[in-house]
């Protein structure tokens, strides 16, 4: 029969929906009924959650939430209602799967799940977290994403800071620090590294390295060209020699002038400059270096400016190493030499031995078939001057000493001062071109106009010509001595010109290799600190030089300040907080200065003659150092039996060997040959009696101090010791 073999299903309305199968019968006759279950119903996993719908406008507060969400809720309840209850009809709010309201209870999130909303927006944390895993999972994805390395052209000046090198290569100052320390060499970001460190470490980091272009007027004053009126020029001459053979008093002869009286102690301080006219109408211009040890630099920057070098040797007193290295100096810089020998009034006076000592360094005089002048002089009685003039002018005219008269003034700065009425004041040489009041100019880092200039007379000119030298006012700090005068073509090419100067100093701070280390910072020396301030940077100069030259493997001699000017507040401030020595070279403190001294207890030391200040720091730094001691030993004893005394606990009962020993001397326990133990020897006796010393021979008791660990056969030694003061 066809019923029968129809597949019979039984349905369950239950909760379970359970479907029955009563199709399949067995071949014995039997029925097997086989049940399916429905799904339950359950949500939709894409379904937006209700709180993601609410959402969308942030402002609403919790409260206005909570409303939106039953009151949407309830509207969707209804509708729903009403749409099942429409037997036909398509309805636009369609259901994946049959509802029972036994099963659950309808909420927005169900009642949106319809087919037009399906897609789930995903929250921001739910893309974080898939990025995240994303990462773990392929950790080489980031380094898949590196960005090519970036290579620039740098600019290179002659100094440059590390800071501001790794700004212009773009990279990281830390990497900058790190390659110089693979090099030794400790930084950081505001050290200052001269330009060939830079460029290795541009081209190290892979970039390419241009050096800077100098400002134009650099360039100009490399090759000089006489251009305009050209005329001969006075010869410029620098008197040279040992202290007190007479150059200064020469001058005075020529110039007809007592400036030695005013020098302190009779030693030239700094250079002068000076111009004299002879009976013919020429002018010479003389520079009068120091000749105290101290004053190298000076007289090797009197050298470098001038055209002749006058080499006074005293008659009676021959060569010294001043003359020596006035000699070398002018060799150096090429300068002919004329040589005077002073003092050829004096009875015991030796020229022909100082013709033959000067032999040795080249300068044969003309009666000895040479091509060095010689003239015999006195500057006292003024012998022989005109003849020292006319030897000048003869070798001037040898040389053809030309300049321009019309062209930008070019020359050096001989000496530098402040001075209280007139602010910063520099003595310049002018070697070339015309200057004039008003002009603008530059001496090493210092830029200025001419507010007026001084002639070595005292009188104020307009304008100064080749080989004059004159002082002038108008700049804007005090200049460098030795630095070179430019007059520019207007004010802003000055200022620019002195930057740029300002920033290529040599006093910047540069890194020198395989001095700046780690362990620089160890200090194994004592030092004294030293403050400097002098009248004129000359003097100033060669005292911070002589200072330097102070060697010793247990002391040194830092200085911290050199400058000058009048003693400050500031001075005296800075002496207190680094415990320095103040000392004033030519110069006093201002009023507010001597009174803040007197305040802190800082002591101010004056000096007007450079030795004495030398002997001063020298005696300084002898006290700063250890003592020497010298050992005198008195006598020996050896113990032969110990003792316990109640109130002078173990006394060493010794005989004396040799000598004798001496109550509160130094003692030293002597065991074995070894030095057990350094004392004192706290109290000697003598059969009951407390004596003071013991001879050969005799017995005693002996106690040293803070020591009971006798052993018969030590030997005590009974000794002085003596201090003796070390000097440098």
């Amino acid at each position: 029969m066809e019923k029968k073999d129809k597949k019979k299903t039984l349905t369950i309305s239950s909760s379970l929906k359970k479907k029955i199968d009563t199709s399949s019968i067995s071949s014995d006759g039997k029925k097997s009924f086989s049940v399916e279950k429905k799904k339950s119903f359950k949500p939709n996993k894409n379904i937006n959650k209700s709180s993601q719908y609410l959402n969308q406008n942030n402002s609403y507060d919790t409260k206005k939430k909570n409303f939106a969400r039953k009151f949407v809720e309830q509207q969707a309840t209804k509708a729903f209602i009403k749409k099942t209850d429409k037997p036909s009809g398509k309805s636009k709010l369609k259901l994946k799967n049959p509802i029972d309201k036994r099963d659950f209870k309808l909420t927005v999130s169900r009642a949106l799940n319809v087919e037009e909303i399906e897609i789930k927006q995903r929250s921001l944390a739910s893309v974080k977290r898939a990025r995240l895993k994303e990462k773990k999972n392929n950790p080489n994805t980031e380094e898949k994403k590196e960005f090519k390395k970036v290579l620039r052209d740098v600019k290179i000046p002659e100094q440059i800071t590390i800071q501001e090198l790794s700004n212009r290569m773009a990279e990281k100052s830390n990497d900058i620090i790190k390659f110089l320390l693979n090099m030794k060499v400790m930084a950081t970001i505001n050290h200052v590294i001269d330009k060939d460190t830079a460029e290795y470490i541009v081209k190290e980091f892979g970039h390419t390295p241009v050096l800077e272009e100098q400002p134009s007027i650099e360039t100009e004053k490399i090759k000089e060209k006489l251009e305009g009126d050209i005329k001969i020029r006075p010869p410029v001459v620098t008197i040279m020699g040992h202290v007190d053979h007479g150059k200064t008093s020469l001058l005075d002869s020529l110039r007809d002038t007592n400036v030695v009286s005013g020098e302190h102690g009779g030693i030239t301080q700094h250079i002068g400059a000076y111009q004299v006219k002879t009976e013919k109408g020429k002018v010479i211009t003389f520079i009068d270096t120091p000749g105290h040890a101290a004053f190298t630099e000076m007289r090797a920057r009197g050298s470098k400016i001038t055209d002749i070098v006058v080499l006074v040797v005293a008659a009676d007193d021959g060569i010294k190493p001043q003359t020596v290295e006035a000699i070398k100096h002018a060799k150096a810089a090429k300068v002919p030499i004329i040589v005077a020998i002073n003092k050829c009034d004096l009875p015991e006076k030796n020229i022909s031995k100082i013709k033959n000592e000067m032999m040795q360094y080249e300068l044969i005089a003309e009666d000895l078939s040479g091509d060095t002048l010689f003239v015999e002089v006195s500057a006292l009685k003024k012998i022989n001057l005109d003849k020292l003039k006319e030897s000048i002018l003869l070798q001037s005219e040898i040389l053809d000493l030309k300049a321009s008269y019309s062209a930008k003034a070019k020359g050096v700065v001989i000496e530098s001062k402040i001075d209280k009425g007139k602010g910063p004041v520099s003595t310049v040489l002018i070697s070339n071109g015309k200057l004039k009041k008003g002009d603008y100019f530059i001496c090493g880092d210092t830029w200025g106009k001419i507010r007026a200039m001084i002639n070595y007379e005292g009188k104020i000119i307009d304008e100064a010509l080749p080989s004059m030298p004159v002082e002038i006012l108008g700049m804007n700090h005090s200049a460098f001595a030795g630095a070179e005068f430019l007059v520019t073509n207007n004010e802003d090419e000055a200022k620019d010109m002195a930057e740029y100067k300002k920033n290529n100093s040599a006093k910047s701070k540069v890194l020198v290799k395989d001095k700046s280390t780690l362990f620089d910072n160890v200090k194994d020396k004592d030092e004294l600190n030293i403050i400097i301030k002098s009248d004129v940077q000359g003097s100033s100069e060669a005292l911070k030089m002589a200072i330097n030259k102070i060697e010793h493997n247990e002391v040194e001699a830092k200085i911290i300040l050199s400058d000058i000017g009048m003693i400050n507040e500031t001075d005296v401030s800075l002496a207190k907080a680094s415990k320095a020595v103040l000392i004033g070279f030519n110069i006093k403190p201002n009023r507010e200065a001597k009174k803040l001294a007197e305040e802190q207890k800082v002591e101010i030391k004056y000096f007007n003659i450079i030795y004495e200040a030398l002997e001063y720091i020298e005696k300084s730094l002898s006290g700063l150092l250890e003592p020497d001691i010298k050992e005198k030993v008195l006598g020996s004893a050896e113990i032969q039996k110990i003792f316990k005394v109640s109130n002078a606990g173990k006394i060493a009962g010794s005989k004396v060997l040799n000598g004798e020993i001496k109550s509160k001397s130094k003692a030293r326990i002597i065991r074995d040959g070894v030095v057990v133990y350094n004392g004192e020897i706290q109290s000697i006796y003598r059969e009951k009696n407390q004596v003071k010393e013991v001879g050969t021979g005799l017995e005693c008791g002996i106690s040293i101090k803070d020591f009971i660990d006798f052993k018969e056969k030590d030997v005590i030694e009974s000794y002085l010791a003596e201090e003796i003061q070390r000097s440098i």
